[in-house]
């Protein structure tokens, strides 16, 4: 079995509209209670307005900043940690993931090692 790191797109200024709903949130809570026995992790996260990025400044040190890493029409708003026997069971269960605007973005846990 592989880990998967399943992330959550969205428009994050529609967060108010559809993330909040009670549709959404059933279906979260669906999604989480179909897929208990793969379900190593996740959260919703922050609106970006909270992000703080850090980037190395060439001389040693850092420049830190307010704001997400890149500005986007979707957001990172969440994500899962699954474990799967392949990448389609990994997107099997993805596409059961509440998302009426934005998508889901499938990757595999590199272990070093």
């Amino acid at each position: 079995m592989a880990e998967y790191l399943v992330l959550i797109y969205q428009d994050e200024r529609r967060v108010g509209d559809i993330g909040a709903s009670t549709a959404v949130m059933q279906g979260h809570q669906d999604f989480m209670t179909n897929n208990e026995s793969a379900l190593r992790g996740g959260n919703a996260l922050e609106h970006t307005h909270t992000a703080t990025s850090i980037r190395p400044d060439g001389a040693g040190g850092f420049v830190v900043t307010d704001g997400p890493f890149a500005e986007t029409k979707e957001q990172l708003g969440g994500y899962y940690l699954i474990e799967a026997a392949d990448l389609d069971e990994a997107i099997a269960r993805a596409e059961q993931i509440p998302m009426p605007e934005g998508g889901v973005e499938v990757r595999p846990i590199h272990v070093f090692g």
